[in-house]
């Protein structure tokens, strides 16, 4: 009897999942499954200049522990690609958890300045901080972008963590709001049609603060042109005239002294050694040092740096006094 049931079944179970199984309710009062709608696809990527990012971070970095936000200036290259080239600050008070909306008129002035400085590109989001907890979007930030996508479908709202960025690591994600409606059918907000690029792993706070309901996160990349390159090289390239810089004698005079009294601690250790070195057995001298500080190599160390600190400081006054000098 089971096996001549199962074709039954199995017609039963074809026809089930031909009108969309348990999420067909919607479809069969329509007459049929519901129909594909336009959807945001994943392989957007948003792709931040280098001189956006240190404005960025140095906004960010100036504003601890207060937030501070910006507006973004680029172009929609495509469906797929969001130039951000450069940014610039907003006046606003900031708290420790939002930011208030933004200044149309000082936006349009500002816009209408950089049109005059050779900067014609457009708004294509906002950017603030979240110094120390994380990159994602209150409830107020949620609003903020909401305005935002009322102008532009696409604006981009990028969230920066200056305190936890460190050198090589930047934490900075960049996020869009997602369609209620779309939510409320359970649909996907987005698809994917590539595998180039990646997301950044959701933290616990971020998921709880909404992401993946409310919002969605877009891949970033960083886009570095040659005369960026030696821009970013140059930023703090030495030259041979710091060498030669003279210091306050001051300074330098308060340099000697702490420099004397680490090298007379130092010493006093070292000797110390010596005494406790002759009591040791060839076992305890072995590991006599693991874990504690060698007097010995740090006072060579001390030595060396305070010679070479005084020997270029009055280098560099006789130089300057040579070339400064009556003849």
């Amino acid at each position: 009897n089971i096996v001549e049931t199962m074709p039954g079944r199995r017609r039963n179970m074809e026809r089930f999942l031909r009108f969309g199984g348990l999420g067909g309710n919607l479809g069969a009062f329509g007459g049929g499954p519901p129909a594909d709608s336009a959807q945001v696809d994943t392989s957007e990527t948003v792709y931040i200049s280098s001189l956006a990012l240190l404005k960025m971070l140095k906004h960010g970095r100036a504003g601890v522990p207060m937030e501070v936000m910006g507006l973004m200036l680029g172009e929609f290259v495509d469906e797929y690609t969001v130039n951000v080239i450069d940014v610039f600050a907003m006046p606003q008070s900031g708290t420790g958890v939002s930011v208030e909306a933004v200044d149309p008129v000082f936006q349009a002035k500002m816009l209408d300045m950089l049109k005059q400085t050779g900067r014609p590109e457009m708004v294509v989001g906002w950017y603030h901080s979240h110094p120390g907890f994380g990159c994602w979007l209150s409830g107020v930030d949620i609003n903020t972008q909401q305005s935002f996508e009322a102008l532009s479908d696409r604006a981009v709202a990028v969230v920066v963590d200056p305190i936890q960025s460190v050198k090589g690591k930047v934490v900075i994600d960049a996020f869009r709001t997602i369609n209620p409606q779309a939510m409320a059918l359970n649909q996907e907000p987005r698809q994917t049609t590539s595998n180039l690029g990646h997301l950044q792993k959701a933290s616990i706070q971020a998921l709880i603060h909404g992401l993946n309901r409310h919002y969605y996160s877009i891949p970033i990349a960083y886009k570095c042109h040659d005369l960026e390159q030696k821009m970013l090289l140059n930023l703090h390239k030495q030259s041979w005239m710091d060498s030669i810089q003279v210091e306050a004698f001051s300074k330098c005079c308060g340099q000697n002294r702490s420099g004397m009294q680490s090298m007379l601690k130092l010493a006093k250790n070292y000797k110390k050694a010596l005494e406790e070195e002759e009591k040791m057995t060839d076992e305890e001298l072995a590991i006599k040092n693991v874990g504690k500080q060698d007097p010995k190599r740090h006072l060579g160390e001390e030595v060396n740096e305070l010679l070479a600190d005084n020997i270029v400081q009055n280098l560099a006054a006789m130089l300057d006094t040579a070339s400064f000098s009556r003849s």
